[in-house]
């Protein structure tokens, strides 16, 4: 008799999914939610979790997409008629025991693929995505929040491209948390997509309207920061600088047993240039030691994503 070796499951699966349904949350979030037979393998790892979904071509196919394990170096390899579109988002809730899975989307316009895609998403639509399965034994990644045990306050900033994921791990911070959450978003009522958050956590919401992108984050994640810091066991320390518009900007402490006490936690995501800036104030200005200091430029402004 001979056994069969079992085949390894990957992180991540890439599935068949369609729209369930559509609700309008808020003036710039759509919460849409995903179904589909795969779906009930879909790992619910929570906090800030980034999936991809990749959107049919113009033609409304994705016929062309790649399913193996490399799939993602045969998409790179795919004619730019052919190329689905692939975005990058946070899971805000997975349900897999109903096959379903909501992301919320912040609209733009019809300023791109995605926004607009979003814009006109209906009940059974079919789509790709990229998620955790949680049949893996090893980790999915994806997850950038890893605040330690012991930490006295914790700092959550950015725009409406983080404003999902700062919700995510709002809604599971420990129940006696402190700290603060700033979020600069186009509509003051964009803050209704924020759900439960702990009572010691103050809520920001900063709408800028019109205004550029940062204009009001920046200088209110600055006064956050610097009333949370001890500024006399505050030690500057020199950063390298990252050319925004040619590198990536993302740097994540590891998660770590660490036993000490934290006085502060930031998690800061958002247009790149931006987050540079705040960091740079966090950790060369105020001395907040950098191994608690979490920074994602999740987008550049004038540039699409993956260009």
């Amino acid at each position: 008799m001979t056994s069969e070796t079992p085949v390894a499951v990957r992180p991540f699966a890439i599935q068949r999914v369609r729209v369930a349904r559509v609700a309008t949350i808020s003036p710039t979030y759509r919460r849409i939610t995903f179904t589909g037979p795969d779906v009930r393998h879909c790992a619910d790892n929570r906090h800030d979790q980034r999936i991809k979904l990749i959107l049919p071509t113009s033609d409304g196919s994705l016929d062309a997409m790649p399913t193996g394990g490399d799939w993602y170096a045969a998409w790179r390899e795919l004619d730019d008629a052919v190329r689905p579109v692939i975005r990058t988002y946070t899971i805000r809730e997975v349900r897999a025991d109903r096959h379903e899975f909501d992301v919320d989307v912040a609209l733009h316009g019809r300023i791109g693929p995605a926004s607009s895609w979003a814009l006109d998403a209906q009940p059974g639509d079919e789509i790709v995505a990229c998620v955790p399965d949680a049949r893996a034994d090893t980790p999915a990644g994806g997850v950038d929040w890893h605040a330690p045990s012991r930490v006295d306050r914790v700092l959550l900033a950015g725009d409406e491209t983080a404003l999902p994921a700062i919700a995510g791990i709002l809604e599971r911070l420990p129940a006696d948390a402190v700290g603060t959450a700033i979020v600069e978003v186009p509509d003051h009522a964009d803050g209704a997509a924020i759900g439960q958050h702990p009572d010691g956590v103050q809520v920001v919401v900063l709408a800028r309207g019109g205004g550029d992108v940062g204009t009001l984050l920046v200088p209110a994640v600055q006064r956050a920061a610097g009333a949370a810091v001890d500024a006399a066991a505050a030690v500057s320390a020199a950063l390298d600088d990252i050319d925004v518009d040619h590198d990536l900007l993302w740097e994540v402490p590891e998660a770590s047993e660490r036993t000490e006490r934290v006085p502060l936690y930031a998690w800061l995501a958002g247009e790149a240039g931006v987050i540079k800036t705040i960091r740079r104030h966090l950790v060369g200005t105020l001395g907040v030691d950098r191994r608690a200091v979490a920074f994602m430029g999740y987008w550049r402004a004038g540039r699409a994503e993956g260009s």
